[in-house]
């Protein structure tokens, strides 16, 4: 049976819902955190996993900012990924690991995002050896793309661009970013983090990454396939 909340208790838990406390929260409590306590910018994308299961299905999330945010620069970036598109299946097809991978244009930046095995180093590595010339057309309108390009001998750089540019993904256990955060902070010994903490460290971690993704995402295979489908229903292939 679960023993019922104090008072106490229940006015903590119910302070969220409070105008007041939201006003205080926003404008003093919060910035006074980030002031006295500031978390460091965690890398993106996928960390290592001695797991088989893990280094399947892996998801980047690269958001590039453009130089020119016009609907001209929009519109020359469009152009850019539209004129290079088989050169672009082609190249993926012959990485060998991408599931899928798609281009988008979302507020200012130009976004790639893709599902892939493996480990991701050796995934841009493989892209850049394929389709290394049209991704430095695209680094042209990209912010600071000059200074990993051409990416093909600048490859090593260019793999710290990315991870720097590819959403930190939250980890799916929410626990798990007090090690992350520790690790990044080099934070030596073992270190006690209550978990009635963990709000706390995310909203300070979401000012550091304001941009995230949440988790790494569901990942599988379908039970039946598309083929087994049409046959099914008659339709044959």
């Amino acid at each position: 049976m679960t023993p019922k909340a104090s008072w106490l208790d229940s006015f903590v838990d119910s302070l969220p819902t409070r105008g007041w406390f939201q006003f205080l929260s926003r404008h003093v409590v919060v910035p006074y955190w980030i002031w006295r306590d500031p978390k460091p910018r965690l890398k993106g994308g996928p960390r290592p996993s001695p797991q088989p299961g893990e280094n399947l299905q892996r998801m980047m999330n690269l958001v590039m900012p453009l130089k020119d945010p016009s609907p001209m620069g929009r519109a020359k970036a469009a152009l850019i990924v539209a004129q290079n598109v088989d050169e672009i299946f082609a190249g993926l097809d012959n990485v060998g690991t991408v599931h899928n991978a798609r281009f988008l244009l979302l507020g200012n930046n130009l976004c790639m995002f893709s599902v892939y095995d493996g480990d991701f180093s050796n995934y841009i590595r493989d892209f850049i050896a394929t389709i290394g010339s049209v991704f430095d057309a695209i680094m042209d309108q990209v912010e600071g793309g000059e200074e990993v390009s051409p990416t093909e001998q600048k490859i090593e750089r260019f793999i710290d661009w990315v991870q720097a540019h590819d959403l930190f993904q939250v980890p799916d256990f929410p626990s798990d970013l007090f090690a992350l955060q520790d690790q990044a902070m080099r934070l030596t010994g073992k270190t006690h983090h209550g978990l009635r903490s963990l709000p706390r460290e995310y909203i300070l971690q979401l000012h550091a990454n304001p941009d995230v993704s949440l988790g790494g995402g569901y990942r599988a295979y379908p039970g039946v396939s598309a083929a087994q489908i049409r046959k099914n229903h008659g339709m044959g292939w």
